[in-house]
């Protein structure tokens, strides 16, 4: 097949989204098929909408592939069909994120002309697809297509897992994401701030990019420092390959307290390294977190009850270790990326 992929900015971007795009990408190219990346650039959703008056699509592939994250950018070039199927890759609406109620309003309204433009979907999740379909109904083919949790193979040792619960040590905590306030940093480091009667307890890793939204970042580290919390949290920035996997290794748990992921590679990713993992009860965490089983779901912005859950595993170190062990099991259960992306392909095949 002779297919193109469209996506904003570089497919190198370090994110879950965008890890996603990039390993389907390789998969279809290793399996024989021609895969063109078209590319918009970056930039406010203003300036999306006005790619409308001068982006077309391209000619001579015989299907095309839209990340929905560029649903702005395209609402009159896929009216100008070119004779060949449009599949929306949907991670997550714009118009699902928190915000008031007026400006998803009007999100909305664009996702939806949006989503009716396309010939099928693929979903990273059930919440996802359930999502859509209530939107746009189910009317069009879809293919729920979990995304790749299994970058770095096998999953940790029990022995190990149970042996790092066990040291007498501060709960190490990992969050991974850039720094936007979606992904909830500010509930993260609330929550240590109230408890700094017994920060020794506690060390935070913080990585991601530094760059999405400068001025949060700069929020969020001058909140650090001026709450005494610059002894307990460490700003890594980006990170990838080894000195990601150390990161992993090291941790005792995983938060990411978003208020919304599609999917969430990241609860997954941490889980194959034994780690339990605190998300948020709104979006899809809930497809993968048990509560109080392989981690813990609090409510978006909820910093008394994460500090709370902290303060559990931080003493119980027994339940840690159960929960630890528990994170493993969960990882074991998910479907190979390998086989994942042969079903995307089937599906695409189909049209």
């Amino acid at each position: 097949m002779k297919l193109g992929f469209l996506i904003y900015g570089s497919l190198d971007t370090l994110s879950g989204g965008y890890l996603y795009d990039r390993k389907l990408v390789e998969f279809l190219r290793d399996n024989g098929d021609t895969v063109e990346i078209i590319s918009l650039p970056w930039r406010n959703y203003a300036a999306h909408l006005a790619d409308n008056l001068t982006f077309r699509l391209p000619r001579g592939l015989d299907l095309l592939i839209e990340d929905e994250l560029n649903h702005p950018s395209l609402l009159a070039a896929n009216q100008n069909r070119l004779g060949y199927p449009i599949i929306s890759l949907v991670h997550h609406l714009r118009c699902s994120e928190q915000r008031p109620a007026w400006q998803n309003s009007c999100y909305q309204i664009v996702e939806k002309r949006y989503l009716n433009s396309v010939d099928g979907f693929i979903f990273n999740s059930q919440t996802t697809q359930k999502v859509v379909s209530a939107l746009v109904g189910d009317s069009r083919p879809a293919l729920v297509a979990y995304p790749p949790t299994d970058r770095f193979g096998p999953a940790q040792p029990e022995a190990f897992v149970t042996a790092r619960a066990a040291e007498a040590s501060p709960l190490r905590i990992l969050f991974l994401g850039n720094i936007i306030e979606r992904k909830g940093l500010h509930t993260l480091l609330e929550a240590l701030a109230a408890t700094r009667d017994n920060l020794s307890r506690y060390q935070l890793d913080i990585v991601g990019s530094l760059t999405f939204d400068p001025a949060y970042t700069s929020a969020m580290q001058e909140f650090t420092a001026a709450h005494g919390l610059s002894t307990t949290v460490t700003f890594h920035g980006a990170l990838n390959g080894d000195l990601l996997r150390e990161k992993f290794e090291r941790a005792h748990l995983l938060v990411v307290p978003s208020s919304y992921e599609g999917f969430g590679i990241v609860y997954l990713e941490g889980m194959s390294f034994g780690l339990p993992a605190i998300g948020t009860t709104v979006g899809a965490a809930g497809e993968i977190i048990r509560e109080g089983e392989t981690g813990y779901l609090i409510h978006p912005g909820d910093a008394r009850t994460l500090a709370a859950r902290l303060d559990t595993l931080a003493t119980q170190r027994d339940l840690l270790a159960r929960m630890s062990v528990n994170a493993l099991q969960r990882y074991r259960q998910q479907p190979t990326w390998e086989r994942t992306a042969g079903q995307i392909r089937t599906f695409l095949q189909r049209f």
